[in-house]
């Protein structure tokens, strides 16, 4: 059995920390003054964004405690480490946006029936204030490591309260110059379909790597008839591909090469083609020649598609040997 490994993680955790603070340190300031002046503005719409502002912040505290824990060396059964942990984060912060844009969808709805008065002049500073603020917070996470999806997740929270200041301003003129008090509960509701949108992005993409599928990139089956395709393969069997978190992604199979060959020289050529052209740099192959008398041993209980070279014939199985 052989196993060849390669890790490419260049991510400056420490650079990430600080650009995510400083982000951080923005967010609770310009929070505390938008709840105080939203109340007194009688504004959903600036509620609204504080909300989303206060889950912005939990997001990023979420995000730094994730980025210490998974630089955290591998131990004891934990042999990732906790990289998982930035996983846990991501899907946390897709569920938070989900429930609320749930509620201020809601919220929304009911203040379109019976709209409340809205003080424009103040919605209308507060809300280009929080779209400098946004700005530079969502420049500051932006120059963080975004392959990261526990980082992107933070970015997710910050770009869509972005968005929400642009509504919000833009509302709070609406009502300032022509008394349509409804302009309010209508940019709430599109902040609330935002969030929406990024809160299923994350569900799912968090998801997926939970569940370990796939990279959306790479397709198991095209990757299985590209290795029989190396010249001495005669057989792939029980190929996976995962991400152990977000852009590490692995591999491993069983590789069944003709009688006589390399195997260990095969086995470098299938390294090869996994990192260049996936960026598969982390695989773990288990090389074996394809002898008739052994076939047994290789698929008794191979999980998933067997993919054999269309140009080497693979040994007859014997017939007294159980089915594969």
């Amino acid at each position: 059995m052989s196993a060849g490994h390669g890790h490419g993680h260049a991510v400056n955790a420490a650079a990430d920390r600080k650009l995510l603070s400083g982000a951080l340190a923005l967010i609770l300031g310009f929070m505390v003054a938008e709840v105080i002046v939203g109340l007194a503005a009688g504004s959903l719409a600036l509620v609204t964004d504080a909300a989303h502002m206060l889950t912005d912040a939990i997001a990023i505290a979420l995000a730094l405690l994730a980025i210490r824990l998974a630089a955290k060396p591998p131990r004891g059964g934990f042999t990732y480490g906790f990289k998982r942990v930035e996983i846990l984060s991501a899907q946390a912060n897709g569920i938070t946006l989900l429930l609320l844009a749930a509620y201020f969808v809601y919220e929304a709805i009911n203040r379109l029936i019976h709209p409340p008065e809205v003080q424009g002049a103040l919605v209308l500073i507060t809300g280009l204030a929080g779209i400098v603020v946004n700005l530079l917070a969502t420049w500051l996470i932006s120059k963080a490591n975004r392959t990261s999806l526990n980082v992107e997740g933070a970015f997710q929270h910050i770009l869509n309260d972005l968005f929400a200041f642009v509504a919000t301003a833009i509302a709070g003129l609406v009502v300032l110059l022509t008394g349509f008090t409804r302009a309010d509960a209508i940019a709430a509701f599109v902040v609330a379909v935002l969030m929406l949108k990024a809160g299923i992005g994350l569900v799912r993409d968090s998801g997926r790597i939970f569940l370990e599928a796939a990279p959306a990139a790479i397709d198991p089956q095209a990757l299985g008839a590209e290795l029989c395709a190396v010249p001495g393969v005669v057989e792939v069997h029980d190929l996976h591909v995962w991400e152990i978190t977000s852009g590490e992604p692995a591999a491993s199979a069983h590789i069944l090469v003709a009688e006589g060959l390399d195997c260990h020289q095969i086995r470098i050529r299938i390294e090869e083609v996994l990192a260049e052209r996936h960026q598969l740099t982390h695989s773990t192959l288990q090389v074996d020649h394809a002898t008739a008398d052994r076939a047994e041993e290789h698929c008794a209980d191979a999980h998933g598609a067997v993919h054999r070279s269309p140009t080497t014939a693979a040994p007859a199985p014997d017939p007294a040997s159980p089915a594969h």
